[in-house]
């Protein structure tokens, strides 16, 4: 038996002691008012005495019987007490108001005790109650009102129903103060959920919040790895001084990984400055979706970087920094790696390693991928040839690509210039601008060209 159903059934039996000691007293009451003068005939000593050894013999074994019994024990109890609430109606004649609010009592103790199988069980003991005590004595129906009689029964229920009633309010309140400290838990779980989603990998934070138990198992896929880091950073780290060092790279990482969001890509880790992401996994749109995506990702970091680089001029940081990145598609072992203690949602291979190695082979503000990643790309997205290299830890030399552009973006349907020189940086990515600033920015284009113009003729 869990907690909650014991507990239900110890609410269940204290309204039922709670009813059998008032009915028991309010019948034996009527009873003796209702037979005046013959306190001392069987008629009225005989259900005194049963009545009062039932009361006092039911609290002795409720006592003592074990509470996985304590169930069945009052189901047996329950039939006994309107069994005998029948016998003495019929001893009062079946006086109309006492034995309507006895009745009354019965149903409402059966609605609150049980619902519909309690109350049909407990009307069949009463009639049989009543049928079995007429066998013995046959009532004589009255229709009289004996307020004497009436009294205990009537004081019964309202008793009954003021202690439900008080008992009701309390336990209303302790569910309310139970309801706000759940609502206080959800809140501190939510918090606690967000903060730890910061530290896992989607696929084992879904893994923790639908209560599965993540287990050490990987499997193969092929996926598309990318990796990026920042060529001059670690010059940088040296200038400057570390709060503004942590707020710079924070910045980057967290720009970075909302452009690797918003192309689905899944974040494997950030090691310092450099960023490892992986497409095709745990959820997928093909091989060739996920490498196009994942080198539009690229494409669209190499862009932003633009940005940053502008912003942080402003700021003072004049140090140039390029990111370099490296993709590879192939077959990875992906999985949780690790030990039952300690668990880590990663990929492993020598298509890994290629990654790796492409984007230390880059050069400062290039994406460069492998042969089977533009062999997937390269109907949507230019690249130039850039031969072979000879990569550590490969026998044989890799042909390598490096990334231009999406071809949509080339030639007279171009949308994205960007040119930098000493004095000189241009930065354009006409998918961005909103229709209202175009006339701002021809205007500006418009004077620094005549000012330019300017300068040469001087």
């Amino acid at each position: 038996m869990t907690p909650n159903s014991l507990k239900e059934t110890n609410r269940i039996l204290h309204y039922q002691s709670l009813f059998r000691l008032l009915v028991g007293f309010a019948g034996i009451l009527s009873l003796l008012t209702f037979h005046r003068g013959l306190e001392h005939e069987l008629i009225v000593t005989l259900p005194l005495l049963v009545t009062i050894g039932y009361i006092l013999s039911s609290h002795f074994v409720l006592q003592r019987v074990s509470p996985s019994s304590r169930s069945g024990v009052g189901t047996v109890l329950s039939f006994i007490d309107a069994l005998l609430l029948g016998g003495l109606i019929c001893l009062i004649d079946l006086s109309l108001l006492p034995a309507l609010l006895l009745i009354i009592t019965l149903q409402f103790n059966g609605i609150i005790g049980g619902g519909f199988r309690k109350l049909r069980n407990d009307n069949l003991a009463l009639l049989l109650g009543i049928a079995i005590t007429a066998l013995l004595k046959f009532p004589q129906w009255t229709l009289s009102v004996d307020i004497l009689t009436s009294l205990p029964p009537l004081l019964a229920l309202g008793i009954y129903i003021c202690i439900y009633g008080a008992s009701s309010s309390r336990e209303i309140a302790t569910l309310g103060e139970k309801q706000k400290e759940l609502e206080k838990t959800q809140v501190q779980l939510k918090l606690r959920n967000y903060r730890l989603s910061k530290y896992l990998s989607p696929t084992l934070l879904k893994a923790i919040q639908s209560g599965k138990d993540v287990k050490l198992e990987t499997h193969r896929k092929k996926l598309t790895v990318f990796f990026s880091d920042i060529k001059g950073f670690s010059e940088l780290a040296e200038e400057l001084e570390g709060d503004v060092l942590t707020s710079l790279l924070n910045n980057y990482l967290s720009e970075m990984s909302q452009i690797a969001l918003q192309h689905g890509g899944t974040i494997d880790k950030f090691i310092g400055d450099a960023i490892m992401v992986f497409f095709g996994d745990p959820t997928s749109n093909g091989v060739k979706a996920d490498c196009t995506a994942a080198v539009s990702m690229a494409i669209a970091m190499k862009k932003h970087m633009k940005e940053l680089q502008r912003r942080w001029a402003s700021q003072g940081i004049e140090t140039p920094m390029e990111i370099r990145m490296g993709l590879n598609t192939g077959y990875c072992a992906v999985g949780n790696f690790g030990t039952e203690n300690r668990l880590d949602y990663t990929l492993l291979g020598t298509e890994v390693n290629l990654a790796s190695r492409l984007e230390s082979a880059a050069e400062p503000g290039e994406i460069l991928i492998s042969h089977e990643t533009y062999s997937l790309v390269k109907d949507q997205i230019m690249c130039r040839d850039k031969g072979d290299i000879q990569v550590k830890g490969y026998q044989q030399p890799v042909r390598i690509y490096s990334v231009v552009d999406f071809r949509k973006n080339m030639g007279s349907d171009q949308s994205y210039f960007e040119h930098m020189t000493d004095g000189f940086s241009f930065y354009m990515d006409m998918d961005r601008i909103r229709h209202y600033d175009r006339d701002r920015i021809m205007k500006s284009l418009i004077e620094a060209a005549a000012q330019l113009k300017n300068k040469k003729n001087h």
